[in-house]
């Protein structure tokens, strides 16, 4: 049997009000390979904290476009989240536990963290000035012990 492979694209502008609609959205594309609820959660979960890496330091709250890409291949999606904001300069540091470029809001640092722990993987390309994309995939079905 021939895999058949699904997209999706949708731009959304960098306001806070619509990381629950990246959510919704993404959770909607998702539910074709019939999550369970937690993995439908993790997945929501992750794309939340991407999405608001977007708003508050890819555009630092200035606004600009945030671009979501999904596409689901068998039993795996891939989720692209692209903003043409500032850029990270050293990606490493970026995703330490416990890392924030912005302390002065109170961060947690945590957003990579969670993506990583709710994701099977975790991709972050960045050039300072062009923008950030942060790709996520996960399989749904696995059970713990394939993970």
């Amino acid at each position: 049997m021939e895999s058949i492979t699904e997209k999706m694209k949708v731009e959304l502008e960098s306001y806070s009000w619509n990381v629950s609609f990246a959510r919704v959205i993404v959770a909607s594309f998702l539910a074709r390979l019939d999550p369970t609820v937690e993995e439908m959660e993790d997945v929501k979960t992750a794309v939340s904290e991407a999405v608001t890496n977007c708003v508050i330091h890819g555009y630092e709250g200035k606004g600009g476009i945030i671009e979501i890409r999904c596409e689901i291949s068998g039993p795996t999606i891939r989720i692209s989240i692209h903003d043409d904001g500032v850029g990270i300069a050293d990606i490493q540091k970026a995703m330490e536990p416990m890392y924030t470029g912005k302390p002065e809001m109170n961060r947690s640092g945590m957003g990579f963290s969670f993506m990583e722990a709710f994701m099977d993987e975790v991709e972050v390309l960045s050039r300072v000035g062009e923008g950030t994309t942060v790709i996520l995939r996960k399989t749904i079905g696995r059970t713990r012990e394939e993970v």
